[in-house]
């Protein structure tokens, strides 16, 4: 048990909770990677921000190291790309030294008439941004880390993986599978990298224009928060997971969902 100075110390050093480490959040320039990266940067980390359009990271990285005093640094990168997934690592390496914090938030979840209709090439290009992509980071940077004997890695995932419908089946099937690397490479890369999974719930961020409005109001009735999230709202589980708070805590799926999943 912790002295009361010790505890006392512990709090107080979690105002800036990622002081001196280095974090890689993919799909950082909107939505919930944005939400993550600006925390991150706040949180006293040095942040690697990565799409695939490296004009819109470059402002975010812009715009964030002026507001932070963090380095920040833009990348362009296809996380469906297996072989761009290493050269980004050491890109980012180079640049702002070895990620501690590794953030798998890119995906897709395009839109489809019918099961009957989806395409190979949608099935497809689903599972390698959600699924391939996140396996490649997670093997590179997981055994980068595990060399240093330290890191922590995050997926955010989908409360749909525990809810599939037919209307987003390809995409939540891969966010099953994104779950199931969360709980294999915690047992890889365990004690010293520890691997997490948020579920995350409807956000109102650029996917989410096209739901229908009524629709989402409906089932919103059942939901214990009545509402759709905010993104910024995904930050401080993010910080849990990714902090020194959460030393014990790897191989978990978190949901931040507003309840969705607790809803009849």
């Amino acid at each position: 048990m912790s002295t009361v100075d010790e505890a006392v110390a512990a709090v107080r050093a979690t105002r800036r909770p990622l002081a001196g480490r280095t974090a890689l959040v993919t799909g950082g320039s909107r939505g919930l990677g944005r939400e993550i990266a600006i925390a991150f940067a706040a949180a006293g980390a040095d942040v690697a921000v990565v799409s695939r359009k490296k004009d819109a990271c470059e402002a975010l990285a812009e715009e964030l190291a002026a507001a932070t005093g963090q380095r920040v640094t833009a990348h362009a990168a296809h996380v469906g790309d297996w072989d761009r997934l290493g050269t980004l690592l050491d890109e980012v390496e180079q640049d702002l030294g070895p990620v501690d914090v590794l953030v798998n938030n890119a995906g897709i979840a395009p839109t489809y008439p019918s099961l009957q209709e989806v395409s190979e090439e949608l099935f497809d290009k689903v599972f390698a941004v959600n699924v391939k992509g996140p396996f490649r980071l997670l093997a590179v940077a997981g055994a980068r880390m595990a060399a240093r004997d330290g890191g922590v890695m995050l997926n955010i995932s989908s409360m749909g993986s525990q809810r599939p419908t037919a209307g987003d089946l390809p995409y939540t099937a891969a966010k099953s599978a994104l779950n199931t690397l969360t709980a294999g490479f915690a047992q890889e890369y365990g004690p010293s990298v520890r691997v997490n999974t948020i579920l995350a719930g409807p956000f109102a961020t650029d996917i989410s224009r096209a739901w229908d409005p009524a629709a989402v109001e409906r089932m919103a009735r059942d939901w214990p928060s009545r509402r759709v999230g905010q993104p910024s709202e995904i930050a401080g589980a993010a910080l849990y997971l990714c902090g020194p708070d959460a030393g014990y805590t790897t191989g978990a799926l978190l949901a931040v969902d507003g309840g969705r999943l607790a809803a009849p």
